[in-house]
């Protein structure tokens, strides 16, 4: 495929955005895509919404797997690009959109000029939530192949065109998401000796919550609880009789996780107690961290070199990505690809520099035609 081909699949992906488990016309078309390359040694498997192409090794001895995610984020886009989504409530603002394109890529440069490992294409769906990594992972569909080694990229907004980033050991948290609902007893403002506000209950909770991280966390450890939304009440002369926190728990350690839930559910049982009221917790979706693999790190630095991709030293991140759990039983890595967009991931504004899909496509071929 060539840049102008690369690009306009990457527009046609952009415009239809969909959410977990529910792109169903971003497999198909995908699907119609892959259809038009040379399909001799291609095989094709469908795994709910996403996909797995398995290209066939000319001497296999081994495969190399590539994982690509393909859902949006419940965004209304901004950019007013002429190419912007028609999933009015849904927008590609964290690249999957690029990343889907750059997996075409490569899976067309390998499928037509085949190496002799053997190579699956993993379209991973629901990567921003519920999380399809971990259920593809122990799907009977995925445990038909032995996966030898796994990579996969993100791009990073921040970083020029032409620039790669990564680094050994973490590059992405431990996250987990959080949810509490409070339940007390409203009444009438006039008397509030008769209530037990959850208003008042909750508001002091968030601003308990740090102790845990300045007082049960080590110093030299990470660990980050966000509150990023608070519903409560319903006019301004009644006392609120529930009241809901939502937000994240990020960590650079599994067990920091642990000891932050630990903590958490200590401080609520206490809560009860203090404010008379019902608590309850769901930790939704949790990711566990991305830690790459020290030798192929190595290895990618040195094939950008010689293909005459900048690479860059990346520092660890808060952010989460549910490619960690593939990295927990196979050596392997994610890198960062610079797309130079003035917004960041998330951003109902984010537009990434398309010159970035040509550099994603070769540091992609040439890692999977020189990995060792």
């Amino acid at each position: 495929m060539n840049k102008e081909e690369l690009i306009k699949i990457r527009r046609d992906l952009h415009q239809i955005p969909e959410l977990g488990f529910r792109e169903f016309k971003t497999q198909e078309y995908l699907l119609a895509t892959i259809m038009q390359m040379n399909r001799t040694n291609i095989h094709i498997t469908k795994w709910e919404t996403g996909l797995f192409v398995f290209v066939k090794g000319l001497n296999p001895k081994r495969t190399i797997a590539y994982r690509t995610d393909i859902d949006g984020l419940p965004i209304v886009e901004e950019t007013g690009l002429p190419f912007g989504s028609v999933h009015r409530e849904n927008m590609h603002a964290c690249g999957h959109d690029l990343h889907m394109t750059i997996a075409l890529g490569a899976l067309d440069e390998i499928s037509s000029n085949p190496i002799n490992d053997n190579v699956l294409f993993i379209f991973q769906p629901a990567e921003e939530g519920p999380g399809g990594a971990e259920p593809i992972l122990k799907s009977d569909t995925f445990k038909q192949w032995e996966i030898d080694k796994i990579f996969a990229l993100h791009i990073a907004p921040e970083l020029p065109v032409g620039t790669v980033s990564s680094r050994e050991g973490i590059l992405f948290a431990n996250t987990s998401e959080l949810f509490i609902d409070f339940k007390g007893k409203g009444g009438h403002a006039a008397y509030p000796h008769l209530t037990r506000d959850m208003i008042v209950t909750a508001s002091t909770f968030v601003t308990q919550l740090q102790h845990i991280i300045s007082r049960k966390v080590d110093p030299l450890d990470s660990g980050v609880i966000t509150i990023g939304k608070m519903t409560a009440g319903t006019v301004q002369n009644i006392i609120a009789e529930k009241a809901r926190l939502e937000g994240t728990i990020r960590t650079l350690q599994p067990e920091t996780m642990s000891i932050i839930k630990t903590e958490l559910e200590n401080m609520i049982a206490g809560f009860q107690i203090a404010y008379d009221c019902e608590i309850t917790t769901d930790y939704g979706s949790m990711y566990y961290q991305v830690y790459n693999h020290g030798q192929c790190v190595s290895e990618f630095r040195e094939i950008m070199k010689d293909a005459g991709i900048h690479y860059t030293e990346a520092n660890s991140a808060m952010t989460g990505e549910d490619f960690g759990y593939f990295l927990k039983d196979t050596p392997g890595f994610m890198f960062w690809l610079g797309v130079e967009s003035d917004y960041g991931l998330h951003h109902s504004k984010l537009n990434p520099n398309e010159d970035a899909i040509i550099v994603g496509v070769k540091a992609v071929t040439d890692t999977l035609r020189k990995m060792k």
